[in-house]
């Protein structure tokens, strides 16, 4: 029920979950060969079928909540599966254990167990009990989480990068750039200028794009006084909460409910993905973050009951239509004339970067460019990777992924900051052995490291175990979920 729903993404619970799915995604990847067989086994990994029972049985675990499962998402389960199957074997490999004694130390010393910095049985049930989990199962978990952590740790924990290692991640972040920079919207300025026939022609080209899906619903909001008659929130009220909620999975109506609970007349509203209605103004009363909630709903499953920031509403479908937003519409052809802009500098950057790969645009080129155009080259030094003082900080980042004497396009994701590079001077730093950010920079090498080893890892696993997966089964599987 809505009411005995709780976040824990903090806990040590939510950590352990994370790391059964995360870990194998290491170890593991799609594309191994995909072969029939049985048609309940949906895996063979060295001689060991695995169903596709075992397998549902990870999905209804570990699938995410926000999402609709589709194929990928069954594909990157199947990984996930994979590679936890695979860790299961290569702990077993080297006889990797964790005593009773062990594993009370580790759950004792959870900050979420304690209670003035002593552990407390009665937060370690009430942990249990939130998290609708028996002592058994969080321990098999945590057992099995430790094992696997202590697998990772005799794989890479005894690596140690070098100090020219961690000078190459320091620098990274913290080397200084030197870069001559044109501002291509002011050369871009003189074609940006488009007559109504123009702006007409694009429209009626892209004229599907201006199509609004509006859905138009019935909405009610519950609160204690119209349940149950007082203000304050009781018992009383989440049971009626908890009753609306079955109704409504047996598939009763939003008319149904108002009848049984005698309840006030909902409101109604139309609007598209973006909370605007019919007229592109946004809509009132409404609490924005339902509209995704909406957007959700369809024919087959009109309606539901939405808990937010501690209110509960009923939500109904009544109407989805598509509309065709008309040009004469000073909001649409507003969105036209933004769009056609954007399209006209996708295509002048993307001639500008062609030559650029072709080598056809050198440096005299760069420098006759704004002088034909009378645009000024500026010069600009970048302190590190985090200086945006000149350059938004995604612009930053772009310019770091290349080297000196290069010439580049930087751009943000609508087109509104446009600029030609070219990396002038790049100064290499390091870092100091006594310096306050040394032990940050000796991590980030170490993870860099490790993640290398682990790489070497996966592959000493593909060659070690043959992997067979059962691509009929796998249909199988996909089909119950996404049709």
């Amino acid at each position: 029920m809505l009411g005995s729903i709780r976040k824990f993404s903090t806990s040590i619970y939510a950590k352990i979950l994370l790391g059964i799915v995360v870990i194998p995604f290491i170890f593991w990847g799609m594309g191994g060969a995909f072969v029939a067989g049985k048609k309940n086994v949906i895996v063979t990994i060295h001689k060991d079928k695995h169903t596709i029972t075992e397998f549902n049985d990870f999905i209804q675990k570990f699938a995410p909540n926000d999402k609709k499962i589709d194929a990928s998402i069954i594909e990157n389960l199947l990984s996930s599966f994979i590679g936890d199957l695979l860790i299961k074997k290569e702990v077993e490999r080297f006889d990797i254990t964790l005593s009773d004694t062990s594993l009370s130390k580790i759950i004792k010393n959870q900050k979420t167990f304690k209670r003035d910095d002593k552990f407390s049985r009665v937060e370690y049930e009430k942990f249990l009990i939130q998290n609708n989990i028996t002592p058994v199962n969080f321990e098999n978990n945590l057992f099995n989480f430790e094992k696997k952590n202590q697998l990772l740790e005799l794989i890479g924990g005894g690596i140690l990068p070098s100090k020219f290692m961690i000078d190459i991640a320091f620098d990274k972040v913290n080397q200084k750039r030197t870069v001559q920079v044109i501002n291509l919207n002011e050369i871009f300025k003189s074609k940006l200028s488009f007559s109504k026939e123009e702006i007409k022609s694009f429209y009626e080209k892209n004229k599907d794009n201006y199509k609004e899906i509006y859905k138009s619903i019935d909405f009610l909001e519950l609160n204690s006084k119209m349940l149950t008659g007082a203000n304050d929130f009781n018992d009383l009220f989440f049971k009626k909460i908890d009753e609306i909620d079955d109704l409504i999975i047996q598939g009763k109506n939003l008319n149904n409910i108002i009848q049984k609970f005698n309840l006030d007349k909902p409101k109604n509203f139309t609007f598209n993905k973006n909370g605007n209605d019919k007229n592109l103004k946004q809509i009132k009363n409404f609490p924005d973050k339902l509209i995704e909630n909406t957007y959700q709903l369809n024919e087959v499953e009109p309606i539901a009951l939405i808990e937010n920031n501690n209110k509960y509403y009923i939500i109904e479908l009544t109407k989805t239509e598509i509309l065709q937003n008309k040009l004469e519409d000073p909001e649409i052809n507003k969105k036209v004339l933004i769009e056609i802009k954007n399209s006209t500098k996708r295509k002048l950057i993307s001639e500008l970067i062609a030559k650029i790969k072709q080598k056809s645009f050198k440096l005299t080129d760069f420098s006759e460019l704004a002088k034909k155009n009378n645009t000024e080259i500026k010069t600009i030094k970048i302190k590190n990777r985090n200086d945006n003082n000149a350059l938004k900080k995604d612009l930053v980042d772009q310019v770091y992924k290349f080297t000196a004497n290069s010439i580049v396009v930087v751009h943000d994701l609508d087109f509104s900051e446009n600029y030609l590079v070219y990396v002038d001077k790049i100064e290499k730093v390091s870092i100091e052995e006594n310096s306050s950010e040394f032990e940050k920079y000796l991590k980030i090498s170490k993870n860099e490291l490790r993640n290398e080893l682990y790489n070497t890892y996966d592959y000493f696993l593909k060659m070690r175990y043959k992997i067979d997966i059962n691509y009929q089964a796998l249909d199988t599987v996909k089909n119950f979920y996404t049709n």
